[in-house]
């Protein structure tokens, strides 16, 4: 989780004057608000969130104890892989996401028939990658998406344009999923390799082997 603070400095011999901070994790602020507040010349301090959202330092901290027994801090992780011949696809979903200090990996892959196209394997593994975290309880968050199609990334964050019909139908039913579950994406093309989790996940799916995995991690 990261804030930022909006604050206005009482000056001794001045008029108060405004600031704002950058982007900071929540426990460096947390560690830094005794010292702004002991200064004696805060005003007025508000809380902004990752999602937009203001508060007091009390509802801050009220917020935090929240937090602490809800999913934080995830990453998921999609891809899917496509046997032209059988029309069947392989789909792979990884998620890491915390609760409190506790950290968690939730692994899952699963075998698709009648499909047409690798992308529609991809629009599906994403759909099924958002539902793990409607699984576990995250809602109105921050989350990154990361996945090595380059295609299904830019065209959910708006870069692409996408004109094939069965892909804008998982596109719209992504988009509904993640507004239902008040999330904020940031999606992140990355490399095959660095996508190697899911992409095992999926190749095995297409070999007929079935993997559900949720575990505490160090």
């Amino acid at each position: 989780m990261k804030v930022k603070i909006k604050w206005l400095y009482r000056g001794s011999k001045t008029a108060d004057i405004p600031f704002e901070s950058d982007w900071i994790s929540a426990d460096t602020f947390d560690r830094s608000i005794d010292d702004i507040y002991n200064t004696g010349r805060v005003k007025d301090l508000t809380i902004i969130d990752e999602m937009g959202s203001e508060w007091t330092k009390k509802e801050y901290l009220k917020l935090k104890e929240q937090i602490k027994k809800e999913p934080s801090e995830c990453t998921i992780y999609f891809d899917g892989g496509f046997d032209r011949e059988t029309g069947t696809a392989g789909i792979g979903m990884v998620l890491y996401y915390q609760i409190g200090s506790e950290k968690y990996r939730y692994r899952q892959n699963g075998k698709i028939d009648s499909i047409q196209t690798n992308n529609e394997a991809e629009y599906i593994a994403l759909y099924n990658a958002i539902s793990l975290l409607e699984e576990v309880g995250a809602h109105h968050i921050p989350c990154v998406i990361k996945g090595d199609s380059q295609g299904v990334l830019r065209q959910l964050s708006g870069e692409w344009p996408c004109f094939e019909q069965v892909l804008n139908d998982w596109l719209d039913r992504i988009e509904e999923k993640m507004s239902v579950l008040g999330l904020k994406p940031t999606y992140i093309p990355i490399s095959r390799k660095d996508n190697k989790e899911a992409d095992q996940l999926a190749s095995q799916a297409l070999a007929g082997k079935s993997i559900s995995s949720h575990i505490k991690i160090n």
